[in-house]
C-alpha cells in the first residue's frame, strides 16, 4: 500500500498528476460542446458566454484561494501584470475558445481534438522564434509525425462529409484556437513564477470571462439565453467546472512544476480520452484511420523534449543571423 501512496504524492510534486488530471477534463469539452449544440439551436458564442458566465465566479473563488498560500505568495500587481493578464485572457479563453467553438459547428469532436493537440508542436516552435535557436533534427522528425498524423484523421473527415469546405472551415478555425492556446501556453510559463499558479489561473480566466461576456452582451441577442432548454444549461454547467475552471488551475499547477513544454506533451491522454467520449457519448464512429492518425499525434508530441539549462548554455546554430 506504500508503493501507490509514494508514487501518487510523487506525481503530485513533479506535476505530472495535475498535467494528467487537466487533460482529462480538457478532454470532455468538445462533448459537451456537441451535447449542448444537439440539444438546442444555440449559436457558438452564446454557447460561450454561458460557460464563461458559470466559470467566472469559479475563477474569482481561484484568486479568493490563493489569499496567504505559500506558493501563491501575492506580490503587489503592477499595470504591467494587469496588461499581461489582459493579453493572457485576450488570446487564451476567449479568442482560443471562440475560434473552437466555431469550428466545433463543422467537424467532429475527434477531428477537432487531433488538431487543437498540435498546440505542442506550436509551443516549440514559438521557442524557436523567441530564442532564435533551431531545434535538434529529433524534434524536427517528432513534429513532422505530428502533422503526418494530423494529415491521416483529415483526410478521414473530409471523405466522410458530404460537404467538404465546412470541413476546411472548421479544421481552419480549429487551428486558429491551437494557435492562440499556444500563445496563452507560453505567456502562463512566464507569468507563473511572479503571481503563483492559483492566482494566476484565477486572473486570467477571470479575464477571458468579461471579455466573452462583454462580446456577447455587444452581439446584442441576450434575452435568447432565457429561452434555452435546461439540457443546455446542463452542459454548460459541467463544461464550466469539470472543462475550465478545475483543469485551467490543475494546468498552472502542471506547468509550475515541470514548465511549459512537458506540460503539454503529457496532456497527450487528452485527444485519445476525447476519441473515446466522443465515441460513447455521441456515438461518433472511430475508424482505423483516426486511431493511426490520432497514435502518430500522441508519439510525436511524446518525442518532443524541453530544452534543459546545459542544452540552452550550449552554441546552437541560431535561425537568424
Amino acid at each position: 500500500m506504500a508503493l501507490p501512496r509514494l508514487s501518487f504524492q510523487q506525481w503530485a510534486r513533479d506535476g505530472r498528476l495535475y498535467a494528467i488530471l487537466s487533460a482529462a477534463g480538457f478532454s470532455l469539452k468538445a462533448v459537451f460542446v456537441k451535447l449542448a449544440y444537439g440539444a438546442a439551436h444555440v449559436d457558438a458564442l452564446t454557447l460561450l458566454a454561458m460557460r464563461m458566465g458559470i466559470a467566472l465566479p469559479l475563477f474569482g473563488w481561484l484568486v479568493w484561494m490563493a489569499r496567504g498560500t505559500k506558493e501563491d505568495a501575492q506580490p503587489a500587481l503592477t499595470g504591467m501584470d494587469a496588461l499581461r493578464i489582459l493579453l493572457l485572457g485576450t488570446v487564451g479563453y476567449y479568442l482560443s475558445s471562440l475560434f473552437d467553438f466555431y469550428g466545433l459547428q463543422t467537424i467532429s469532436s475527434g477531428l477537432e481534438r487531433l488538431i487543437l493537440y498540435l498546440y505542442p508542436t506550436l509551443v516549440l516552435l514559438f521557442q524557436v522564434l523567441w530564442t532564435r535557436r533551431l531545434p535538434a533534427a529529433g524534434t524536427v522528425q517528432a513534429m513532422a509525425i505530428c502533422y503526418v498524423g494530423l494529415g491521416i484523421g483529415f483526410v478521414h473527415d473530409l471523405g466522410q462529409a458530404g460537404h467538404g469546405r465546412a470541413v476546411w472551415t472548421g479544421a481552419a478555425w480549429v487551428f486558429a484556437s491551437a494557435v492562440t492556446y499556444a500563445l496563452y501556453y507560453l505567456g502562463t510559463g512566464a507569468m507563473i513564477k511572479r503571481l503563483g499558479s492559483m492566482r494566476l489561473a484565477g486572473m486570467a480566466g477571470g479575464a477571458s470571462s468579461l471579455l466573452v461576456l462583454a462580446h456577447f452582451l455587444l452581439a446584442g441577442h441576450p434575452a435568447t439565453v432565457a429561452a434555452l432548454p435546461a439540457s443546455v444549461w446542463w452542459n454548460a454547467g459541467l463544461m464550466a467546472l469539470l472543462s475550465t475552471a478545475l483543469p485551467v488551475y490543475w494546468m498552472a499547477l502542471a506547468i509550475a512544476r515541470m514548465g511549459a513544454t512537458q506540460a503539454a506533451a503529457i496532456g497527450s491522454l487528452g485527444p485519445a480520452l476525447t476519441m473515446v467520449a466522443s465515441w460513447l457519448l455521441l456515438d461518433e464512429p472511430m475508424s482505423l484511420a483516426q486511431a493511426g492518425g490520432l497514435a502518430l499525434v500522441m508519439f510525436g508530441v511524446s518525442r518532443l523534449k524541453p530544452r534543459t539549462p546545459a542544452q540552452d548554455a550550449a552554441p546552437r546554430r541560431k535561425l537568424f543571423a
